[in-house]
């Protein structure tokens, strides 16, 4: 009877040790919150003070202090001061601590020594940010979550009570990247073939297609990309005339509506009654490229006009709720007279995998030149991998969801009630084609000869 308790006390172990690690490698989430949570949190507790003390961030305490611990506590020996810790919380994707800077420190310290901090504490990656003056968040992931994306089931309360917030995909600190037109209005997407931007253009227009706004598609590659989301869009160009009539009439509804913004005392389209305020419209650019090139000198005035009005757009449009999303795989200016100007007022940056330097260098080196290396470290395998900047100098590595066509296509039907009446651009709206009705399995579709 011992041996055969022997053998099942065994064997529950290696079903143990083996469960455990199939969740290692399959399920991550689980994994970290039964065995990796509270491992890591036993292991700060313990180490907390030497591992800041080892990575330069203690200060000497102040005069007050050395002379309380000498006479009071009666200590010659004064230690170092470390960041005060004031909250642990942990996820199902690592960890966040809240640390109080003592004077003599800064958050760029702390930014320097992350890399020291994620090897002393075994995470998988420690990233900083700045809360307040004097305090500091640890958001530390115990696992890669950019390997497999789950976006979180809730966005934080700050990001849901914006008017315009799309999540479109996970960073890799565990929180969801955002797209926000109120503080971003308008936005530049680089990337190579098959790096992932079609993914990502799919989750921003099904997020866009569930919120009260107008989609404008330009798709000059015979609307091949944005044909299929027709029934959400107010206007469709699928040619370069097409696009050029639509880009002169957008410019004039921005001018309209700079007139009621005038009429009644206010600079933004936000500060209208909601009676008199229009709905705002998101310009959705899939190929750049399209719009600069011309096979032909005659065309040349063509091109010039479309250029002219979307660098007038992108200046002046965020006032009156007119946001530019332009999609390319490069954006230079070799493309043409007014692309650097254009590319200026492209203030979100999102860079897939390029394949050179000089097109990371187009996306991000005038905002975020620390993150051009990332960009282009993308591995092939990993498609919807991608750095995200803006002009504040920060970035982060990113990544979008698997969403198919498919499924993009039947959130836009669902939110076809959604699609506003914009007068001005009634005649680019687009024709949606019902799909044929399946055939029966009882009827031979084949003729039948005697």
């Amino acid at each position: 009877m011992s041996d055969l308790n022997t053998v099942i006390e065994v064997a529950g172990a290696l079903s143990a040790a083996g469960g455990l690690g199939y969740a290692k490698v399959r399920a991550p989430r689980v994994f970290w919150s039964l065995v990796g949570l509270p491992v890591a949190r036993v292991r700060f507790a313990v180490t907390y003070r030497s591992t800041m003390d080892v990575c330069g961030l203690t200060v000497q305490p102040s005069r007050l202090r050395a002379f309380m611990v000498r006479s009071v506590a009666r200590r010659q020996d004064v230690q170092p001061v470390p960041p005060r810790v004031r909250r642990v919380r942990g996820s199902s994707t690592g960890m966040r601590v809240t640390l109080r800077l003592p004077a003599g420190l800064e958050p760029a310290d702390v930014v320097a020594a992350s890399e020291r901090l994620r090897h002393a504490w075994g995470v998988h990656s420690v990233h900083v940010m700045e809360i307040k003056p004097g305090f500091v968040e640890l958001r530390m992931t115990g696992y890669d979550v950019l390997r497999r994306v789950k976006m979180p089931r809730r966005l934080p309360r700050k990001l849901r009570s914006g008017r315009l917030v799309v999540p479109v995909a996970l960073r890799e600190d565990g929180t969801a990247f955002v797209r926000d037109y109120t503080k971003v209005p308008h936005g530049l997407t680089l990337g190579a073939n098959q790096s992932g931007k079609s993914m990502y253009q799919r989750h921003l227009i099904t997020g866009l297609a569930k919120l009260p706004v107008g989609l404008v598609g330009i798709d000059c590659k015979r609307g091949v990309e944005q044909r299929g989301y027709a029934s959400r869009l107010s206007a469709l160009a699928v040619t370069p005339d097409e696009a050029a009539d639509l880009l002169e009439v957008l410019v004039r509804e921005m001018e309209d509506r700079f007139d009621i913004l005038s009429a009644h005392g206010v600079s933004d389209l936000w500060d209208l009654p909601t009676k008199v305020r229009p709905v705002p419209l998101v310009v959705l650019v899939d190929e750049v490229a399209e719009l600069f090139l011309v096979a032909a000198k005659k065309d040349e005035e063509r091109r010039d006009r479309m250029v002219m009005h979307l660098v007038r757009l992108a200046q002046m449009a965020r006032a009156v709720g007119i946001y530019l999303e332009i999609c390319g795989q490069r954006f230079g200016s070799e493309l043409g007279k007014g692309a650097t100007m254009l590319r200026a007022q492209l203030t979100g940056r999102v860079v897939h995998r390029v394949n050179d330097k000089q097109t990371a260098d187009m996306g991000l080196g005038d905002i975020a030149p620390d993150a051009v290396f990332a960009a282009t470290t993308i591995p092939p395998d990993r498609p919807g991998v991608a750095v995200a900047g803006d002009s504040s100098g920060g970035w982060s590595r990113i990544r979008t969801p698997e969403m198919s066509a498919a499924d993009a296509v039947a959130i836009c039907h669902e939110y076809v009630h959604l699609t506003p009446d914009v007068p001005a651009l009634a005649r680019f709206r687009p024709v949606v084609r019902t799909a044929p009705a399946p055939a029966s399995p009882l009827v031979n579709p084949r003729p039948v000869t005697e």
